[in-house]
C-alpha cells in the first residue's frame, strides 16, 4: 500500500506545485476578502403564477411571508459562503506551509545525499589505501 502512495507522490510535479503555491494562497486571500466584505442583499423574486385567488390582504401577507423566507435563505447561504471561503483560505495557507516544508526537506535531502556521497568516496579511498599497504 505504501508503494502505491510513493508512486503517486513521485508522479506529482512538485516544481509546479511549489511554483504555484503562492498564487493559490493569494487567490484564496482575495476570495476571502471579497466575500467577507459583501453583505447579503435581500432577494426579490417575481411571484410565479398561483392557482389560488387570494384577497389583497392575503396576497400581501403571502408575499411578505415569502419575502421573509427568501431573505432567511439568502442569509443562510451567505453564512455558508463565508464559512466556505474561510475554510478555503485556511487550506490555502496550510498548503503553502506544506509546500515550503516539502521544499526545505528536498533541499536537506539533496544536501544529505551530497554529504553521504562524499563520505562514501572518502571511505572507498581510505579502504583502497589500507588495502594498498597490505
Amino acid at each position: 500500500m505504501a508503494i502505491g502512495w510513493l508512486a503517486v507522490l513521485q508522479m506529482v510535479p512538485w516544481s509546479d506545485v511549489i511554483k504555484n503555491a503562492p498564487k493559490i494562497a493569494d487567490g484564496a486571500k482575495k476570495l476571502w476578502n471579497a466575500v467577507g466584505k459583501k453583505t447579503p442583499a435581500p432577494g426579490t423574486m417575481s411571484d410565479a403564477g398561483t392557482d389560488v385567488q387570494l384577497s389583497p390582504e392575503g396576497q400581501a401577507a403571502a408575499l411578505q411571508a415569502r419575502t421573509l423566507a427568501l431573505e432567511t435563505a439568502v442569509q443562510e447561504l451567505h453564512e455558508q459562503m463565508l464559512a466556505s471561503s474561510e475554510l478555503i483560505k485556511a487550506l490555502a495557507d496550510q498548503n503553502t506551509q506544506l509546500i515550503q516544508r516539502a521544499e526545505t526537506n528536498r533541499v536537506r535531502l539533496l544536501l544529505l545525499a551530497g554529504v553521504t556521497a562524499v563520505i562514501a568516496i572518502v571511505a572507498v579511498i581510505g579502504l583502497t589505501l589500507v588495502l594498498a599497504r597490505l
